[in-house]
């Protein structure tokens, strides 16, 4: 019964646990404890081919069975992990224990005192995460980001050449084009995904206070900084920081919060801009057989995915926030306020993937109302004032500004003939009224980009 949805204290797990399930693969406990074994193991093979003198004997032919051991990791397996962690009270001991029965399992416990060889738990657990946030910024994250920008990219080009009037504190402005405003959203996405992807998956591997002391003692004639560093950086892929205290600094990881969060400012911004569309009937909404809208007013279609997009947009920021301030601040070599808080990390994560999959559905069901967004232009033809002001400025007519602003200032309606009445009145030629009477508020549009 606990593990029923209706009874998940987070609705990550509960009410959204449909859109989420595969981030199980990456932020769950037994996703941790997988990739804490590949790790272990992948750090003995490499100790092998090193090879230390006491594993010069080993057989090569065995590695690829030790790679099963994490390749083929069982749920059963991790239960069984978590029951040694349940004596030793210490979850990576628990795992180092657990691979140390796999080797007599495999009849190789002779070499058992070299897993977890000079290693603190930090070692693990610090590239164990990094690794597991790169494979889901890869496989989940940056695939859903790219459906959004194909969706704006779509909606861009079908609406290019539709004018819209544009509103600056909330009061008409110069027109613009519809399928620009889409196109905002997507550079502005394209640039912070730019930064994102520029944040290296920093890990620590360098013994109990990153100094290799027990590597060095044990064996001084070994370079280990550079064993370290393959095994890192080639290996698995991270990016090995040098010089560190027992856990990483956790500074690239603050850096990739905080890229988290500046994409979801940009979606809560857009998010906030389709629903006032929405609410100007710029936009309908598709609607869907048997969908309630309201449980009073059957007849609204409410502008529910943009909605929560936004509040989960809103929760994944506050998360991230507290996740870049705090992991990077540990008193001296290490306190362990960082390990309960980094468990967190794909809480975060989980909630931008809800917002994702939200926006998606919403912008798949908005309607334009073509009809609506050009009476609302034809209402405001004050609008092409400045147009008017610029090319009066070019021709060098006397303080035009000033001219158009006793036009508009006045509180009341600008419609198209007390526009043409304005321009007759002019000392301009002809040929000047005509060009200033072909703006309208549907053409002044600028660039069409």
């Amino acid at each position: 019964m606990q593990s029923n949805p209706l009874f998940a204290i987070s609705p990550i797990d509960g009410r959204y646990s449909d859109k989420v399930n595969e981030l199980n693969k990456y932020f769950s406990e037994f996703a941790l404890i997988k990739a804490r074994v590949q790790i272990e193991v992948e750090y003995f093979i490499a100790l092998c081919q090193i090879p230390l003198p006491q594993l010069k004997d080993f057989n090569q032919d065995l590695f690829e069975k030790l790679r099963k051991i994490y390749f083929d990791f069982s749920f059963a397996q991790g239960e069984r992990v978590k029951e040694i962690e349940n004596t030793t009270n210490h979850d990576v001991k628990a795992v180092e224990y657990f691979i140390r029965e796999k080797f007599n399992e495999l009849k190789i416990n002779q070499f058992s005192e070299f897993v977890h060889f000079g290693l603190t738990s930090q070692d693990i657990n610090n590239t164990a995460f990094p690794l597991l946030l790169k494979q889901f910024t890869a496989e989940v994250y940056i695939p859903l980001i790219d459906q959004i920008e194909a969706k704006l990219s779509e909606l861009a080009k079908q609406w290019s050449t539709v004018p819209m009037l544009a509103r600056t504190h909330g009061q008409p402005a110069s027109p613009t084009r519809l399928g620009k405003e889409f196109l905002v959203y997507k550079e502005r996405l394209d640039k912070q995904l730019m930064e994102l992807k520029r944040v290296p998956f920093a890990a620590k591997f360098g013994g109990a206070t990153g100094n290799f002391n027990a590597h060095d003692v044990a064996y001084p004639k070994i370079d280990w900084v550079t064993f370290a560093d393959n095994l890192v950086n080639e290996r698995f892929g991270l990016s090995r920081s040098k010089i560190t205290t027992q856990i990483e600094h956790y500074d690239y990881l603050a850096a990739y919060f905080d890229a988290i969060k500046r994409i979801n400012t940009i979606l809560i911004d857009m998010c906030r801009d389709i629903w006032t569309y929405i609410s100007m009937d710029y936009f309908g909404q598709k609607i869907r057989e048997n969908e309630v809208g309201s449980s009073a007013m059957p007849h609204k279609v409410n502008p529910i995915d943009f909605e929560n997009a936004e509040g989960n947009l809103g929760l994944s920021s506050a998360v991230c926030e507290h996740l870049s301030v705090k992991l990077p601040v540990s008193r001296l070599q290490r306190d362990l306020t960082d390990s309960t808080v980094i468990r967190n990390a794909g809480v975060p994560l989980a909630h931008s993937v809800i917002a994702f999959k939200s926006l998606l559905k919403g912008l798949d069901k908005i309607v334009l109302n073509e009809e609506v967004i050009r009476k609302d232009l034809e209402k405001n033809w004050g609008v092409v004032a400045e147009g008017i002001q610029s090319i009066l400025r070019r021709e060098g007519y006397p303080e035009p500004y000033e001219a158009l602003k006793k036009l508009t200032r006045t509180g009341k309606p600008i419609d198209k003939k007390s526009i043409e009445g304005f321009i007759d009145q002019l000392a301009v030629s002809d040929e000047i009224k005509k060009e200033l009477k072909s703006i309208t508020p549907l053409n002044y549009t600028g660039i069409n980009f």
